[in-house]
């Protein structure tokens, strides 16, 4: 269990493991985009956020350790189905298909989640008008934002045409370090705020150990993956200057 390939440093692997450990974790962040319709979200959520982690990560650790005893690590580099070859070199009569439909479900499942963070992050960010209000519109009745969802769904569709879902993947990541990085340096300038309510705080160190991680993280990522996340951002630039010119237009129509 403690064998590295051949040719590979410790310290790189650990670190090429935790890039992959950030695109498994997605989905506890956009949590948060749901918040508002838990009741009491400020005694629930940190608890659910982080018994969330806990769990999950017991899980990955124990499916890590499993696999690292059933085969060793150049035949777990070198398979395309490395959960799939540990279940058969275990000898368990699991067929091929009902493996491939499990995990089948499974992407489905995190695709799902982060399509409902997608959606519901660009109607907000609408409403603050730092997207095209047009992406604001809700159905009348179930105040479903229906044209986000069409937005985010067109796009989603558009990526997979790229083909490499492993660039797809790390591009990912990538724009979720600088999501993360920027969370974390919120959490340590609103620190500065007094409020009158009571609310969850964290020890100062485990935002600066977020930034530390993140910026760490950020230069293993390759030149193509940083060319396919800044084609990325300028398209959200872009529609940002967009919304901008949208509702100073919008403004002067209602002054005159």
């Amino acid at each position: 269990m403690l064998e590295f390939p051949s040719g590979v440093s410790p310290a790189a692997a650990v670190l090429g493991g935790a890039i992959i450990a950030y695109y498994s974790f997605v989905g506890f962040e956009t949590s948060a985009n749901v918040i508002e319709e838990v009741r009491d979200p400020r005694r629930t959520y940190p608890r659910a956020l982080f018994a969330a982690l806990i769990a999950a990560g017991v899980m990955y650790v124990l499916v890590g350790l499993a696999s690292a005893a059933a085969l060793p690590p150049d035949e777990l580099q070198a398979s395309t189905g490395p959960l799939l070859a540990v279940v058969e070199a275990t000898g368990l009569s699991v067929p091929s298909w009902l493996f491939s439909l499990i995990a089948l479900v499974a992407v489905a499942n995190g695709a799902l989640l982060t399509m409902i963070m997608a959606s519901r992050l660009a109607y907000g960010m609408a409403e603050q008008q730092l997207l095209p209000r047009a992406l604001s519109r809700v159905l009348p009745r179930r105040r479903t934002p229906w044209a986000a969802i069409l937005a985010t769904t067109v796009v989603a569709m558009l990526l997979t045409l790229i083909g490499d879902l492993a660039t797809l993947a790390e591009t990912v990541v990538l724009l979720l370090l600088f999501v993360f990085l920027s969370a974390n340096v919120s959490v340590l300038v609103l620190r500065r705020d007094r409020v009158s309510h009571d609310h969850f705080r964290v020890w100062t160190v485990v935002p600066v150990l977020g930034i530390a991680s993140c910026v760490l993280l950020l230069t293993q990522q390759r030149p193509v993956v940083w060319l396919f996340g800044g084609i990325l951002v300028a398209a959200g630039a872009v529609l940002f200057l967009a919304a901008r010119l949208g509702a100073r237009a919008l403004g002067r129509r209602r002054d005159s």
